[in-house]
């Protein structure tokens, strides 16, 4: 993991999230102000991780929270056999270092390469405590993932692979319109093990499910990472 200078005022991390309380048209807005982003450069430190490096694991000393500034990480937890049961996929604006009692709760690793801010948790509890607008933007990106955490508990009770992958796609979809992206395409950066780890399914479950989509005409695969979405109803009645 190597380390750059701090980023020079009037920059910094920033916390996307839905509006918890009014409309939002299902995009997210940059809850911290110019000022907010400033004092949070000051405390933090930017570090970079390579493809498929780990960034902490379960267990360890809790000492920051990180914030994507760009790539995707996945958080995640492994099973008693050596699994991987991936909880997250978090993208830029996102936070992530979920700790209980000093340590991680969990384990998390760049999927693709990961520009992110490290703020210690001992300088950002001092800033949380002095600033109350501050805290309720936490609690307004922590609503957005307590909503995403109760849709992926939805997704694995589904039995069906092929209507779970279909979710997964439409939630992957609804991403990036919350972030502003162009939807023509729908984007996975995450490989077909890691999208089996997430719905809670085999890798040969997650290809059978792509394949029967395929073939059914439902998407179309542009490339191993990009697909459309060709038959917008029929898909839509298997996500449900």
């Amino acid at each position: 993991m190597a380390k750059t200078p701090t980023p020079p005022l009037g920059r910094g991390p920033t916390i996307s999230a839905l509006e918890p309380w009014a409309p939002s048209a299902g995009r997210t807005r940059q809850l911290l102000t110019d000022d907010e982003r400033a004092r949070l450069a000051v405390m933090s430190s930017i570090v970079r991780f390579k493809k498929r490096e780990t960034i902490y694991l379960e267990g360890d000393p809790a000492e920051a929270i990180f914030n994507i500034n760009a790539g995707v990480v996945k958080v995640y937890k492994v099973a008693t056999d050596g699994r991987e049961h991936i909880t997250a996929f978090l993208f830029a604006g996102d936070l992530f270092g979920l700790s209980a009692e000093g340590i991680y709760a969990n384990s998390a690793k760049a999927i693709t390469d990961v520009i992110a801010y490290r703020l210690p948790v001992t300088m950002l509890r001092r800033y949380l405590a002095k600033d109350a607008e501050f805290d309720f933007h936490f609690i307004c990106k922590l609503c957005q993932d307590l909503r995403h955490a109760q849709r992926h508990a939805f997704l694995l009770s589904e039995k069906r692979a092929v209507t779970k992958l279909a979710m997964f796609l439409q939630l992957i979809e609804q991403l990036q319109i919350a972030r502003g992206q162009q939807i023509a395409e729908i984007h996975l950066p995450m490989d077909r093990s890691d999208i089996g780890e997430y719905i809670g399914t085999t890798l040969e479950a997650v290809s059978r499910a792509f394949r029967t989509l395929t073939t059914r005409g439902v998407i179309k695969l542009c490339d191993r990472e990009h697909l459309r979405i060709v038959d917008r109803d029929a898909f839509d009645k298997i996500a449900g």
